[in-house]
């Protein structure tokens, strides 16, 4: 017999409010299990497609984990000193282009920046504030991320929890499943799959969408020539899990930084747009209809907002689990909409009697 509607509700709010709590409490001990926990999830199909080419679990978990090694040291050894070389430069030159700027307009529009004027006023103020705080902010940035995330957890906790999750995610995923209600088995097995397709066509199709256009964008403005390419580019492939947003602001910047460094070479600063109307072509037209599909059913304004709140309310490890509870808040959301369409609240009573009058015919 099973329990009263009632009481299932009150143990699984229950449940639901001693997670919310381990999380708040126990944030930055869990934080290396997350991210081992997310490293195994976006690496499980490669592991599945390696076992159907024939090799052991241990011996596909263990090549993936080579490749990924080296990957992560060739990042510490030259793209992340050239990363914060970069955007230390952006930052100490940020005044200088916001005086460019100035004068540039006080040349053409003489009315507009004139002595007191409120743009030349606002543009004064941003520039002193660049200056006086920008190597603040990015030591601020720095030490935070370091606190946050320090070397120990990436050179050894998160590497080791996300070798062995890999290695047993399939023996975790079938424990979990015998553990579930029998009663509602069914039912939670079809929402975990629902949640796993849109988990999947996001987190692993997204995220790989922004790693191709980042590496895109950084390579290809720094084959131009620009100054600070690779911040830029890394920056817009970042920002692409919103839509058009990566490209305006990337876009955007590169071509204002592209009008102070090529004025004059009207070419190149061409060319640096076309690199971003590219980008977007590519996008629109191959990478996200290939890889995370038309039917994601994560808002972007939803994720920006969950992303919001479970970063002010846990910190780092709540960003990190803001996505998967946001996708699965979204197919529960859509499977209680949808049994409120089935029932009687919905249809009403006159919808039952025409269903029982077409019964009697």
């Amino acid at each position: 017999m099973a329990l009263p509607i009632r009481q299932q509700v009150t143990y699984w709010g229950i449940a639901t409010a001693v997670f919310l709590f381990v999380l708040w409490a126990l944030g930055n001990v869990i934080l290396p299990f997350l991210v081992g926990g997310a490293i195994a999830y976006f690496l499980d199909p490669v592991a599945d497609r390696l076992e159907k080419m024939g090799l052991s679990r241990v011996l596909a978990t263990v090549i993936i984990f080579v490749f990924l090694l080296g990957v992560v040291t060739l990042s510490l050894l030259v793209i992340i000193p050239l990363l914060i070389q970069q955007t230390n430069g952006l930052i100490q030159s940020a005044p200088d282009l916001f005086n460019q700027l100035r004068n540039w307009l006080s040349e053409r529009f003489p009315d507009v920046m004139a002595e007191g004027s409120p743009v030349r006023q606002s543009l004064v103020s941003i520039g002193e504030t660049i200056q006086s705080r920008g190597g603040e902010l990015l030591q601020q940035l720095l030490s935070s991320a370091a606190g946050v995330v320090n070397l120990l957890v990436f050179l050894v906790v998160v590497p080791v929890v996300a070798f062995y999750m890999l290695l047993d995610w399939d023996r975790l995923i079938a424990r979990m499943d015998d553990l579930l209600p029998r009663d509602h088995a069914d039912t939670i097995r079809m929402l975990a799959g629902q949640i796993d397709r849109t988990l999947a066509s996001f987190i692993r199709g997204q995220g790989t969408v922004c790693l191709i256009l980042g590496t895109f964008y950084a390579v290809a403005l720094m084959v131009v020539g620009l100054q600070f390419g690779l911040v830029v580019g890394l920056v817009a492939g970042l920002l692409t899990f919103i839509p058009y947003v990566g490209a305006l602001v990337g876009g955007g910047l590169s071509v204002g930084l592209a009008l102070f460094q090529f004025w004059g070479d009207w070419w190149l600063i061409v060319a640096v747009a076309a690199i971003f109307q590219v980008g977007q072509m590519v996008e629109g037209n191959i990478l996200t209809p290939k890889l995370v599909g038309s039917s994601v059913g994560l808002h972007p304004v939803w994720l920006i907002f969950a992303l919001s709140a479970f970063g002010t309310l846990f910190g780092f490890a709540g960003m990190l689990v803001a996505v998967p509870v946001a996708a699965a808040i979204g197919v529960l959301v859509r499977f209680v909409i949808d049994q409120y369409k089935d029932g009687l609240l919905y249809k009403g009573q006159s919808d039952r009697e025409h269903e029982g009058h077409g019964d009697d015919a």
